[in-house]
């Protein structure tokens, strides 16, 4: 459990030292419990193993907060520069003189392969003066491990040894040294060394570089086999802070909860509150409606869209069909001839067997043909082994509904295609409709210049923000389908424990491979203005962000084949180039985030277990969601029809938003779109006229709805621009 001490009770007794005032507390309710964290900057309390009775006993005792279950987290699981433009773009020194290279990049995941190229040291300074973390040597991690690249590695393990005994050292490393590739994955796309000649299998062969490829690494590892522990987290961000991290990267996430209740939320607070950005993934929950996690404000929140590359994979059918999937697999090839195809519900016993689910399918049914598997429960490359153990020579994997026409490419052990919904149907009707059906699978390499790109993927977690619906979630999406980045030599590119292939890169797919992007994207910004806070590097990246194609359709949505909607892309796609210089931003400071939660209610004692503050709202101020100085404006708008329905009276909401000038003098002219007339959109002032630099100035925009049946949403878009600059905000209305 994680225990929630409100320091304002504490006794006068353990003033001087609040770890006795802990232990006295535990020691409370149990004489045999033993402290597994003391915290003092994410949380004012600690973490301990104890019965649920004894829980509930210490929850009803003097200067106890609140006692929360430590829960079990997961992780979210070459072309990227060139397609976000940074090639050229990136070696940017800082306006105020400061060099990239003195940006630290936190990364807590599950570990570090520090002999991966892509933390090559080389054409790097001296590590910078303000850093004070280091690296935890062990058996498996020695000093030569960190170097001026990786210049922190750190592990957490108690909170996960206590919940689930001993780490088994013959099995997975307790030390920094990653065991599962998540990791290295993750910090080599976010600040990676450029690598030439990186390549999958001779897969999207070229150089392989993160983002800031001039910041440093810092890496705390808190995810093991078994998943991330809480109270681990919650350890890797304090540690991350006094280490002096500036982005702090965390590419894992658990079910949604109230910020006081989300682990995640209340250590990214206590982060942002000391100016380091905390970038998390939105999560791979889509495309189901209200599927995001890490929701909270003052984190930056990303979701994932596809890149303009793919690896082909080509079906030919014996009626001369030929149908286009993707894979990466790389062995001895199919016969050029056709050979016999089989469904895999037509070859098990099992209800299952059409999953291709271990143990499923019938050796004699399946040896020496291509099996199509459908798409689903279990692992997309563990059906692949699955169809190879029973003797299948191939396999076409076909998405479901739930997936859509989404292409993700894996490493799989056999030939193979990944198909889409459309093309994994026709190929089933040619199965089901012929007595001896055949086919043949050829791989079509690497091809660029794939559009349209980028799409929304469909495993993408989705709007709206079930916590705070007044807030926009995602902020945007960056790449995350086909990620080529480092991997770790301890496990094959599948990560499966039959696969013993070593790689030294491996692509990945996964709003865990979006995050990081932006993490890197927000080090270089940073490294560019340090002088920027969290929310003015985020609100950088949110208004510059783009809707649209060059051909002026709006971004589509892998999983309908239809426009994407600002509830699936947020601001839009990043555009690191354009962030660099984004005109005006929307700043806040942690106080905004405070008032944040009184205008969504919170107490004195929730309060305090987010901010760590004793805060109490005034009681005559007016809190409002609304007057959040966020760079997007999601209206959630009462409907008078259902049994619970209002008045058909129009609603009238004011939002107040203030801008800063971050670029030079200019006039800034507002324009505003939608897809409705049912919301009148009035913006006063519609001119800004900025005269220097830093310089803010306010406006309120008061949108005035009639009332629409509940579950109706529309969207539209705020602009402000000088001709130069052009400072974009999503707008989305929603009826409930």
């Amino acid at each position: 459990f994680i225990v929630h001490m409100d320091h304002s009770d504490m006794p006068e007794a353990f003033i001087d030292n609040h770890l006795d005032w802990y232990g006295s507390s535990l020691r409370s309710v149990s004489e045999s419990a033993n402290m597994i964290y003391a915290y003092t900057s994410v949380v004012h309390g600690y973490s301990a193993r104890m019965t649920a009775a004894e829980a509930n006993l210490l929850e009803k005792q003097p200067g106890v907060l609140l006692v929360q279950e430590d829960m079990v987290y997961d992780v979210h699981t070459t072309r990227s520069p060139e397609f976000l433009g940074l090639l050229g773009n990136e070696g940017s020194t800082a306006v105020s003189g400061s060099p990239i290279g003195d940006v630290v990049v936190g990364v807590l995941d599950t570990g570090v392969w520090p002999e991966s190229k892509s933390y090559d040291d080389a054409g790097l300074g001296p590590i910078p003066a303000s850093w004070k973390g280091g690296c935890e040597l062990s058996r498996s991690f020695n000093s030569s491990s960190c170097n001026r690249k990786l210049i922190g590695a750190r592990f957490f393990s108690q909170g996960y040894e206590s919940a689930f005994g001993p780490i088994d050292e013959t099995v997975e490393s307790k030390s920094p040294r990653d065991d599962k590739g998540h990791g290295t994955h993750t910090s080599s796309t976010a600040a990676g060394s450029p690598v030439v000649g990186a390549s999958l299998f001779g897969f999207a062969a070229g150089t392989a570089r993160g983002m800031a490829t001039h910041a440093r690494v810092a890496v705390y590892k808190v995810c093991w086999l078994g998943g991330c522990l809480t109270s681990d987290i919650l350890a890797a961000i304090e540690k991350a802070i006094a280490d002096g991290v500036h982005v702090l990267s965390m590419s894992l996430g658990g079910s949604v909860f109230d910020y006081y209740l989300d682990t995640i939320a209340i250590g990214a607070f206590a982060a942002a509150s000391r100016g380091i950005l905390v970038s998390c993934s939105a999560g791979n929950a889509g495309p189901t409606p209200g599927s995001l996690s890490n929701v909270a404000p003052w984190i930056t929140t990303t979701g994932a869209g596809t890149l303009d590359r793919k690896f082909p994979s080509y079906v030919t059918l014996g009626n001369g069909d030929k149908l286009t999937g993707v894979s990466l697999f790389s062995g001895s090839p199919l016969p050029k001839s056709l050979i016999p195809i089989v469904y895999a519900g037509d070859a098990s016993n099992s209800s299952y067997g059409y999953l291709c689910t271990k143990g499923s399918l019938i050796p004699e049914k399946v040896k020496g043909k291509i099996v199509l598997c459908e798409r689903g429960i279990n692992a997309r490359t563990q059906k692949g082994s699955v169809v190879r153990l029973a003797g299948g020579a191939g396999m076409v994997l076909a998405n479901t509904a739930s997936y859509g026409e989404e292409l993700v490419a894996d490493a799989h052990f056999l030939p193979s295609a990944a198909v889409g919904l459309t093309a994994g149907d026709a190929i089933k009707k040619y199965i089901l409709s012929e007595k001896n059906p055949i086919a043949t699978i050829t791989s079509g390499g690497t091809q660029l210049g794939i559009q349209p790109s980028p799409v929304v993927a469909a495993f993408s977690s989705r709007g709206p923000n079930t916590i705070t619906p007044g807030v926009l979630k995602p902020d945007f999406i960056a790449p995350g389908v086909n990620i080529l980045a480092g991997w770790t030599g301890k496990a094959g590119p599948t990560g499966l424990p039959e696969d013993t292939r070593h790689v030294s890169f491996n692509i990945v797919s996964g709003t865990s491979m979006s995050c990081p992007h932006v993490s890197g994207l927000a080090a270089m910004i940073k490294g560019a203005h340090p002088e920027w806070s969290p929310a003015a590097i985020k609100s950088a990246l949110m208004t510059t962000a783009y809707k649209k194609y060059k051909t002026g359709e709006i971004i589509k949505d892998l999983a309908t084949g239809r426009a994407a909607t600002s509830l699936d892309y947020g601001a839009g796609h990043v555009d690191p180039v354009l962030a660099l210089d984004p005109g005006l931003v929307y700043d806040l400071s942690i106080n905004d985030y405070v008032d944040f939660l009184c205008a969504i209610g919170y107490s004195a004692s929730t309060m305090k277990i987010v901010t760590k503050q004793n805060y109490t709202c005034k009681p005559g101020r007016k809190y409002k969601v609304s007057d959040l100085n966020y760079p997007s404006f999601s209206v959630p708008l009462p409907t008078a029809s259902g049994p619970k329905g209002g008045s058909n009276a129009p609603i009238v909401l004011t939002y107040r938003r203030t801008v800063t000038n971050v670029g030079t003098p200019g006039t800034y002219k507002v324009s505003v779109t939608q897809d409705t007339k049912d919301v009148k959109v009035v913006v006063q002032p519609q001119v800004l006229n900025f005269v220097s630099l830093n310089e803010k100035q306010s406006y309120t925009v008061t949108f005035t709805a009639s009332s629409l049946p509940s579950g109706t949403t529309n969207f539209g878009n705020l602009e402000w621009t000088d001709g130069k600059h052009v400072v974009n905000s999503p707008i989305v209305f929603s009826w409930t």
